[in-house]
């Protein structure tokens, strides 16, 4: 079937665009691997880079800069804040270390990578990647150094948990935003969605993370680590109960919040509650409140020091929350330069299967932008007038092919992409095998097993 659309034929100005994005990408990957300079920086001059050559006026470079930062750190950075007063606060209290004594009881040195797996898979069901990356950092850092096991083997899993379900399960906002835009039914791309998802987690988590801790070392980087280490003068560690309610309260939330959209009638007192408290920053607000009391002041824990270890936790992600807006920074100074329009003119010109098409836009629309958001959009957008009158299975798929080939080979402008490297202490190099590839891995997999149902489904 022939894909129809209104872009403009392609011009000498597209040809340009692509070269100045592919510059920019560059001199950020040579100022911080071979100059040493700071990513922020460096993410700063490549931004200005692409932008003057695609021939963007440098007040809109500045502009578009400005506030594509501003609303990556409005949307994320408090709630990377929040995160990590959450995480400082379990750690010090010994909460996260009750939870890794419980997971350790009931796991082997050869299932931890699973079990990671599936606690990823629990926790991020109903969060944002941000959102559960920063739930479990203080139970990755503690469950590698209580198992004695390499930090990656356990992270990785974890992050493949999170990211695979952010790539294609419902309620997350790629997938629901590729739903509504193809009208597809939401049961079904849920459905076709973990069938999908499993095995796109496993070949992703345990068995590359495993594949790649043999062969990449990977040391506790010292400041994170002192962040989520416990004084062991601090007396016994609270219950499991407990730590396990604070872990599971904003996931709660959450889904309350999704259920509420799902299931109850808009501007009830009800569904206007779950809404409000299922809010990424009021669930995680209201944790960091309750864990104050619960695993701080009600445990005897002298107000200065509660307070202490909230002003500790800041320190460590200022440096992550200044390459994250740098990134969004980028992501926004290409979007006005017209990136998106210009991938969306190469892929009208493939002759390619629609399923396979789908999910190239997607793949060169993330790499230009970063955004999963905006390659799901404009991917969805583009592909949405051939759909009509096919079965709810296709647009289903469609939706799923979508939201893998967003998340392919995720790099430099991408705000993920610089929270692993901070988190875990790595250099570039090492980014891009624990992370690039290891979305590649539930980007291509996506791909393989939508093509199959797609062909066992026609």
């Amino acid at each position: 079937m022939p894909l129809t659309t209104s872009l403009a034929p392609w011009a000498s100005h597209d040809t340009v665009l692509i070269l100045s994005c592919a510059l920019g990408l560059a001199i950020i990957i040579v100022f911080i691997s071979a100059l040493k300079l700071a990513p922020f920086l460096s993410i700063l001059i490549g931004t200005f880079a692409a932008g003057l050559t695609a021939g963007l006026p440098l007040d809109s470079i500045t502009s578009a800069f400005s506030k594509g930062a501003g609303a990556i750190l409005g949307d994320v950075g408090i709630i990377i804040a929040l995160g990590a007063m959450l995480g400082a606060l379990m750690a010090d209290s010994g909460a996260a270390d009750r939870l890794v004594s419980t997971i350790l009881k009931h796991s082997t040195p050869r299932s931890l990578p699973w079990m990671m797996t599936l606690v990823a898979i629990i926790i991020g069901l109903p969060l944002f990647f941000e959102v559960g990356l920063v739930m479990m950092v203080p139970i990755i850092f503690v469950m590698a150094r209580r198992s004695n096991q390499p930090i990656l083997r356990i992270a990785i899993p974890a992050l493949a948990g999170m990211t695979t379900l952010h790539a294609l399960l419902p309620p997350h906002p790629g997938p629901l935003i590729a739903v509504s835009a193809l009208h597809a039914d939401l049961g079904i791309t849920l459905g076709l969605g973990l069938i999908v998802a499993l095995p796109a987690a496993v070949l992703a988590g345990p068995i590359y993370g495993m594949w790649l801790s043999k062969r990449m070392d990977v040391a506790e980087p010292e400041e994170m680590g002192k962040l989520f280490t416990r004084d062991t003068q601090q007396g016994e560690p609270p219950g499991f109960a407990i730590s396990l309610i604070t872990i599971l309260m904003p996931v709660v939330l959450m889904l309350g919040r999704t259920i509420a959209k799902l299931m109850l009638a808009p501007k009830s007192f009800v569904y206007e509650a779950l809404d409000f408290l299922g809010e990424p920053l009021v669930a995680l607000g209201l944790t960091v409140m309750f864990a104050v009391v619960a695993l701080g002041w009600a445990r005897g824990m002298p107000r200065t020091r509660v307070g202490g270890i909230l002003r500790k936790s800041l320190p460590p992600i200022a440096v992550l929350l200044l390459t994250i807006g740098a990134g969004g920074g980028l992501k926004q100074a290409l979007v006005v330069a017209g990136i998106s329009a210009t991938i969306g003119k190469i892929a009208v010109s493939a002759h390619v299967p629609l399923i396979l098409l789908a999910w190239l836009i997607a793949v060169a629309l993330r790499q230009a932008t970063g955004s999963a958001t905006v390659a799901t959009t404009t991917t969805a957008g583009i592909i949405a007038p051939v759909v009509t009158g096919m079965s709810a299975m296709h647009s289903s798929l469609l939706a799923l092919s979508i939201g893998a080939g967003s998340v392919f080979f995720c790099h430099v402008n991408d705000a993920g992409f610089w929270m692993v490297r901070e988190y875990f202490g790595l250099n570039l190099k090492q980014t891009v095998f624990v992370w690039s590839i290891l979305q590649t891995i539930v980007s291509v997999v996506g791909l393989a097993l939508t093509f199959v149902l797609w062909s066992v489904l026609i």
